[in-house]
C-alpha cells in the first residue's frame, strides 16, 4: 500500500521575489562546475581584495554564511590573510600556498588563479 503525500504551496506566505529566487537557486544547484565554491571565492577576492561577503555571495551564488565559512577555511589553511581596515576586511591571497589535493599539490594558488582569472 502506497501513501501519497500532497504538499500544497501557500502563495500567501511567500512573496513572488522569494519564490523566483528559490526557483533560480534550485536551477543553479542542479548544475555542476569544474571549480569548487572555494575556488570561486578566491577568484572573487583576486578581482577585488576588498569585496564584501555579500558581494562574494552574489558572485558565487551561495549564501553569505557559506562565503564566511569558506573565508574561514581559506584563512585556517593559510591561503588568505585577513586584515581589518576600518570597518572592512581586506584579504591578501598567498599565491605561493600549495593546492590541497594530492593530484594538484605540485601547483600553487597563484598557478590556479593565473589559469582561471588571468589579469586578476
Amino acid at each position: 500500500m502506497t501513501h501519497r503525500v500532497s504538499r500544497r504551496f501557500n502563495y500567501r506566505k511567500h512573496n513572488s521575489c522569494n519564490v523566483i529566487r528559490q526557483l533560480e537557486f534550485e536551477l543553479v544547484e542542479s548544475r555542476w562546475t569544474f571549480l569548487t565554491n572555494h575556488a570561486h571565492v578566491l577568484v572573487g577576492l583576486d578581482r577585488d581584495p576588498q569585496a564584501r561577503v555579500r558581494d562574494l555571495a552574489v558572485q558565487v551564488g551561495i549564501t553569505e554564511r557559506g562565503v564566511s565559512r569558506i573565508l574561514a577555511d581559506l584563512a585556517d589553511a593559510g591561503v588568505i590573510a585577513r586584515e581589518r581596515q576600518g570597518r572592512r576586511n581586506v584579504y591578501r591571497i598567498r599565491r605561493r600556498a600549495r593546492l590541497r589535493h594530492p593530484l594538484e599539490a605540485h601547483r600553487t594558488v597563484g598557478d590556479l588563479l593565473a589559469t582561471v582569472a588571468p589579469g586578476g
